[in-house]
This record gives C-alpha cells, sequence and structure tokens, in this order.
C-alpha cells in the first residue's frame, strides 16, 4: 500500500515539476523582444513565374520569416503585409503611408525595432525618407535581396536574420534608419546601390559602413552625425523632377519640368555643380518662375560647391538664386527638398537643410 502511495506522489511531482518546466518555458519565450517586420515586396519576395520564366512578386512576410527558423532564437516576429511591389513602384504617396505604419510601431513599448523589407532599386530613397520624418530611438533597417527566392544562394533570410539581430542589439538606438544586406551596416542618408547585381550592392562613400553583423555579434564602429528631422505635415508632397544634365544638354527636360508643374526642379549636374550656357538659361529661366532649382552632382562622391565663374559654373548658379545640395545625390535631394516645401519655398531655408 505505501509502494503505491509513493508511485503515485512520484507521478504527481513529475507531472507538476513538467508543468513548472513548460510554463518557464513559455515565459522565456514570451520575454524575447518583439520586432515588426513590415514586408513591402522587391526581389526579396520574389519567384521565378514557370510561364514567365523571370521573378514575379510571390512571397509573404510570413513566407519570408519561415525561411529563418533560427531567428525565433532572437526575437518574436510580427508580420505586417504593407505591398507585394517591385521597388520600381515605390512613390511619395506610398512613403507617407509606411512612415505611419512604422511610426504605429515604434511606439508600442513592445515593440525593440521595425525591420522592413524592400526592393533594392528604391531602397536608399525610402530609407532616407524615413530618415528625415521619423523622430523615433528605437532602430528602423530595411533589408532586400540581389537574389530571388527561386535561387539557391537566395541571400534574403541572411539578410532578415542580421536585420532583426541589429533591431535587438542595445547599440542600434539612435543610429537613425539603417540598410543592411550582405552582413554590412549603411546610414540611410550615405547609401548608394553601386553594382546591379553582386550582393555586396550597397556602399556608403568615402565613410564607410557604420559597422557589420557578425556571427558571434553585432558592432558598430561609428554614428552617423548629419541627420536631421523634418516632420511629415502634408499627406500629398510636392511634385519634383530631376534632370540631368550631359554634353550638349539643351535645357529643354528642364522647361518641360516646369511646364509640367514641378515645383522644383534636381539638377544632376557635372563635377562641383556645373552646367552649360543652355542649362544656365533654362535654370534662370525656372528660377524666375518661382521654381527651386536645386544643383546636385552625377558624381558619386564629394559635395556640390560653387567654385566656377564660366557661365554656368557652380559660382554663376549660385547668385542666380540655385540651391546647392552638398553631397546628397540627386535621388536623396529630390526628397529633402519635397519635404522642404511643405513650409517654405525660400532659397536660403532650403539651403540651410541642405548645410545640416
Amino acid at each position: 500500500m505505501g509502494g503505491r502511495r509513493l508511485g503515485v506522489f512520484l507521478v504527481l511531482a513529475a507531472t507538476f515539476s513538467f508543468g513548472l518546466a513548460g510554463t518557464s518555458s513559455k515565459s522565456l519565450a514570451s520575454q524575447k523582444p518583439k520586432v515588426v517586420l513590415i514586408a513591402t515586396g522587391g526581389t526579396i519576395a520574389m519567384k521565378v513565374d514557370p510561364e514567365k520564366k523571370a521573378p514575379v512578386p510571390a512571397i509573404s512576410g510570413e513566407d519570408l520569416v519561415a525561411t529563418v527558423p533560427e531567428i525565433a532564437d532572437h526575437a518574436a516576429i510580427e508580420v505586417v503585409n504593407f505591398s507585394n511591389i517591385p521597388s520600381d513602384y515605390m512613390e511619395p504617396a506610398l512613403w507617407v503611408k509606411l512612415q505611419k505604419e512604422v511610426i504605429k510601431a515604434l511606439d508600442r513599448p513592445e515593440v525593440a525595432g521595425v525591420v522592413i523589407s524592400h526592393g533594392t532599386d528604391t531602397i536608399e530613397e525610402t530609407a532616407y525618407f524615413l530618415d528625415l520624418t521619423v523622430n523615433r530611438e528605437k532602430p528602423i533597417v530595411l533589408i532586400g535581396a540581389q537574389r530571388n527566392a527561386s535561387e539557391r544562394d537566395f541571400d534574403g533570410p541572411r539578410n532578415l536574420l542580421n536585420a532583426v539581430r541589429i533591431c535587438v542589439s542595445p547599440d542600434a538606438k539612435g543610429k537613425g534608419v539603417m540598410v543592411a544586406l550582405n552582413n554590412q551596416i549603411n546610414a540611410a542618408r550615405e547609401v548608394t546601390k553601386g553594382h546591379t547585381s553582386s550582393v555586396e550592392t550597397f556602399r556608403s562613400g568615402d565613410f564607410g559602413f557604420l559597422g557589420v553583423v557578425d556571427s558571434d555579434r553585432v558592432i558598430f564602429y561609428r554614428i552617423p552625425t548629419r541627420r536631421q528631422h523634418i516632420p511629415l505635415v502634408k499627406e500629398e508632397l510636392a511634385y519634383v523632377e530631376i534632370v540631368p544634365m550631359y554634353a550638349g544638354a539643351n535645357g529643354n527636360m528642364l522647361r518641360a519640368a516646369v511646364a509640367a508643374g514641378a515645383k522644383a526642379v534636381v539638377v544632376q549636374a557635372l563635377g562641383w555643380g556645373n552646367v552649360n550656357v543652355p542649362m544656365y538659361e533654362a535654370i534662370k529661366e525656372a528660377i524666375e518662375k518661382g521654381v527651386v532649382v536645386v544643383i546636385s552632382t552625377r558624381v558619386w562622391t564629394g559635395r556640390v560647391l560653387p567654385v566656377y565663374g564660366f557661365k554656368g559654373g557652380g559660382k554663376t548658379l549660385k547668385d542666380l538664386g540655385a540651391v546647392m545640395a552638398d553631397d546628397l545625390p540627386p535621388q536623396k535631394a529630390r526628397i529633402l527638398t519635397m519635404l522642404a516645401l511643405q513650409t517654405t519655398t525660400d532659397p536660403g531655408e532650403i539651403q540651410k537643410l541642405f548645410d545640416k
């Protein structure tokens, strides 16, 4: 009889102990930081269509997370399927909606950070827009892929895992919006796509990466200091065009942009910010009509400066009232101009934003 009682006691004790272990395990799981994945599309969400024999949008955010089971070791993932489009389709109206989605996620106390899966073609533009308009300390990490999900060496899973690890790293706070592919972390203001197909496509010009994601930890080597916040106060942003300067340009593209209603034009000038005489005349006409003209350059690195005094040289453009874009490439100069035009058309005030 005593043996039976002892046996029952041992069974009950074991059951109770197992229950505690299960509860403890669930409790530990619930203690994992939460990261929100906002899926927008891009190659990272594509597979090869058997009929078209080419990559097309095909997988959801949940499908992407399922490719990286070890992600659960670092965070609990919540997926928001924002869109599933090539990033070539991204536009200001979607940026405004995405910005609101990001802020909504970051303002939840249990969320450690936000990962945005995105196509690589315009990822640097979306990153810079968010960096300017989202004023939060928590990390925002944009990722993409250079190879689609049908390829054996699909790079999306690694980039997603790395982005989640960045989000839960205490060192990632206050770094602004980042772009992370190929184990490399770039700042939104500086990053640009430098190769059409290589997985090591994103570069940060003269200043280098913010840090790297190694197998054991996330390491940051510097902090981006040229950051600013411009509140998003309008649902619809002004139409700003980009016009290239090249040998023999006649200024007609700039005039067409003005005729089409552009409130500002970013000129992709040459060198330090120089154009020929026909483009100079078109810029002069635009400024006289009240259109803001911003001078950027097609050169990859370096600032535009009002140096040359020949007609069309940077100094003569500055004298006309053009804004110098500092070291921002045309696509990012356009974004800063669009946001500036929410509150001012004064070239002097806009210049102050570019100088920050």
